[in-house]
């Protein structure tokens, strides 16, 4: 009975903190004018999303004792930047729906996602610089993670349609590209809360393999979710070439029956291709591989959780059971 309650008091603090963030995003001070900047950035600051990012950073600062205000801010900042990633992305990718709505690129164009994306980052900037508790190391920790996620998406984008990226290559790119981010969230809640050199780094090894699992998961719901629950499109990056972990452990499994499979699963419509797709991993039990891999990350996630005080130690815990669970 406690334990169904103290989950319940959970779901109702993540709801309220969704809701503050979504507040706080809103009330952001923006200029009205010149609209072709503005009211694509307000679009996309507006559209929905999981605040999973920022939700961490009230969780990890708050057991740490950190300023509210300070929290806020930074809590900001880490979803603007994921924003602006995100808008970026959508255009490389050519994806049309984010958040169950459509892209600022496919609304409007290119040109106006690619200014919308450099403005919501100018905008994170400023926010990042309105910390006060060790300005300069939280802005320096925000700016190092804001180009490890840039290095990512190279990554990402390098080895498309490359049948030689290994399980490791895979690993460092998710680590880049996603990873990295998550594990700031952590580690800014360490700088602002005033911790040691020593706690901040475990804080972020422990967003960095929170990362890499919730990285997985997002690999897996690209084949195995909907559009509708999980709000973006579904398919993009696989018939784009994209490695995922589906794609290099089928690859690992047997490369020679998994490329001539995949080479006429790729000429399908992509519902079809799913499908199929979804047919092969299950006989091979690529999926089950890749669920154990989210296990282990989730696993190596809550084994850092030591720093944070035994009184809010399960609340980061039950933060795991999201990802680990996450259907969208």
């Amino acid at each position: 009975m406690r334990l169904n309650q103290d989950t319940d008091l959970f779901s109702d603090q993540i709801k309220s903190l969704r809701a503050e963030i979504d507040g706080a995003l809103s009330t952001i001070d923006l200029p009205s004018r010149p609209e072709y900047l503005y009211t694509p950035i307000r679009y996309t600051l507006l559209g929905g999303g999981k605040r999973l990012r920022a939700i961490l950073v009230h969780l990890v600062g708050e057991a740490l004792g950190a300023d509210r205000e300070d929290l806020i801010n930074a809590g900001l900042a880490v979803e603007l930047l994921h924003s602006f990633t995100l808008v970026h992305d959508d255009i490389m990718d050519q994806d049309n729906i984010r958040h169950g709505q459509d892209t600022i690129h496919e609304k409007w164009d290119e040109s106006t996602a690619i200014l919308s994306g450099d403005g919501i980052y100018v905008v994170s900037q400023l926010i990042i610089s309105k910390i006060k508790t060790k300005t300069l190391l939280a802005i320096k920790a925000f700016n190092k993670a804001a180009l490890i996620v840039c290095e990512g998406q190279a990554y990402d984008k390098a080895f498309e349609n490359n049948y030689d990226i290994s399980l490791s290559d895979y690993f460092l790119m998710i680590e880049k590209k996603t990873a990295w981010l998550i594990g700031l969230c952590a580690e800014l809640s360490g700088i602002i809360s005033d911790q040691t050199e020593e706690t901040n780094t475990q804080l972020r090894s422990f967003g960095l393999n929170l990362g890499r699992a919730f990285q997985i998961q997002d690999d897996i719901l690209e084949v195995y979710g909907d559009v509708e629950t999980v709000g973006k499109s579904l398919g993009s990056d696989l018939i784009s070439g994209k490695q995922t972990i589906l794609t290099v452990l089928a690859r690992e499994d047997n490369q020679e029956e998994w490329l001539s499979s995949w080479k006429n699963i790729k000429k399908m419509e992509t519902q079809t291709a799913i499908l199929r797709l979804r047919d092969y991993l299950n006989r091979k039990n690529i999926i089950d591989k890749a669920y154990k891999y989210v296990e282990e990350y989730v696993g190596k996630a809550r084994g850092k959780l030591d720093v944070i005080p035994l009184s809010h130690r399960d609340k980061l815990k039950q933060f795991t059971n999201i990802i680990l669970k996450r259907v969208k």
